[in-house]
Formats: structure tokens, C-alpha cells, sequence
């Protein structure tokens, strides 16, 4: 595997014409581009925003597919958008098991841009009743507070709040523990043009520096609900 020096712009070529030509017939026929523009690009990143992200957590980073590199195929079985490619190039690194992980730190790298975050996109229902619990005791929804409070001060909007009402059996104490109980997902995340660093090993620093800042959500998910 090759040293990380940057994402090509064959690979933004590659997500723009794949979005255009979304289909098997065009993929197998580019099947070359996706291993060298898609494929082997992204293994290098994985393990070199891995290792950058140790100072900041103990993640697992794993440089292939369906690892910490989502799958270019879509699940359309329950989706009217028969389209068979994603659009994008999506990471995802995580502490402990992956099936059971609550929090990662994610990056997308779309056509036109980059997208970059951590927290919960979703709670199952066991995650859902851990984070209820967390948010209705005293210590852990300061712990919480404290990491809310770090993150909007850096300028990241909180994303999740689902319910209108407080769920059945739980009654908040004051307004920040009535919008963290309307949650049914806790992240953070922001869309932006793709830096001129895209193209070069210093990615890996822009990308770091932006998940620092985002750090205090995924840790108190992890050590809180997961």
C-alpha cells in the first residue's frame, strides 16, 4: 500500500462521472479507475488519518472495504432510487466493535466537496434507552453539557432532535435536558467546499483539526452509551 499523499483529482472525476453514468455497464467499464482513484487512494488515507486520530482516541482504522470504507454499492431493496453506485467516498472510524459501535468520526468526499463529523446518525432502541438514562442523570447530562457547550462555542450546530414531545416516563429539569431527551440521534457534522489540501498528504491535518474540535460529543457517547 502506497504513502497517503493526497486524493487525486482523477478521484472527484471519477464520484462526478460515476454520478452521471450511474450504472453497471459504465462501472465495469471503468472498474481500472475505481481500484486506482477510489480504492487505493482511500486505503492510504485510512491509514494515515487512523494514526493521526490516536491522539485524540483509541479508534480502530481499517483500510479496506466494508472496514472503515463504506461499500460503492447501494442497498436498493427498500429504496424507489434503483441507482446500483453512491455518489461519494464515505470513512468511518470507531472505538470497539464495530456492529455495536455508538459514535466514529466520519469524512465524505463528494464530487463537489467534503463532509466531516462525528456522533450518532441513529440510536437503535437499546442505544435509545442507555442515552435516555444518560440525559435524566444529574452527573452525566452536566458531562454532556459541557461537551454541547464546546462544540457549538466552535461553531458546530447539534444535530438529531426528532420528537416534539419528551418521551413517556421522562421529565426534564430544565430546557437542556428537554431538547436532549427530543433526540433520537446525537451528531455533529458540516458540508464544505473541497479544501485545495484534498489533493495532498496535508488532508489528513485539515481533516484532524476539524475532528479535534469535535471530539468532546464522540467521547462522551462513547464512555456514556456505548
Amino acid at each position: 500500500m502506497s504513502e497517503f499523499k493526497g486524493f487525486p483529482p482523477e478521484t472527484t472525476e471519477f464520484l462526478k462521472h460515476l454520478s452521471e453514468n450511474n450504472s453497471k455497464a459504465w462501472f465495469d467499464e471503468h472498474r481500472a479507475d475505481y481500484d486506482d482513484y477510489w480504492v487505493e487512494p482511500a486505503k492510504a488515507f485510512v491509514v494515515a488519518a487512523g494514526a493521526a486520530l490516536q491522539e485524540i482516541a483509541p479508534v480502530e482504522a481499517q483500510p479496506r472495504v466494508n472496514g472503515s470504507i463504506f461499500r460503492v454499492n447501494r442497498d436498493v431493496r427498500f429504496s424507489a432510487d434503483k441507482s446500483p453506485y453512491k455518489r461519494h467516498l464515505d470513512f468511518w472510524f470507531w472505538e470497539g466493535e464495530r456492529h455495536s459501535a455508538v459514535s466514529g468520526f466520519y469524512l465524505r468526499i463528494t464530487p463537489d466537496g467534503v463532509g466531516i463529523g462525528v456522533g450518532a446518525h441513529r440510536f437503535d432502541k437499546e442505544q435509545l434507552a442507555s442515552y435516555r438514562s444518560a440525559v435524566a442523570d444529574v452527573v452525566s447530562a452536566g458531562s454532556l453539557r459541557t461537551a454541547v457547550d464546546a462544540i457549538e462555542k466552535a461553531g458546530f450546530e447539534l444535530k438529531g432532535e426528532y420528537y416534539k414531545t419528551l418521551p413517556r416516563g421522562f421529565a426534564a429539569a430544565d430546557p437542556f435536558g428537554a431538547r436532549m431527551l427530543r433526540h433520537n440521534a446525537l451528531w455533529i457534522g458540516e458540508d464544505e467546499v473541497a479544501p485545495k489540501v484534498l489533493g495532498n498528504k496535508r488532508f489528513v491535518a485539515w481533516a484532524l483539526t476539524r475532528w479535534s474540535k469535535m471530539e468532546p460529543l464522540h467521547r462522551w457517547l462513547v464512555d456514556t452509551v456505548q
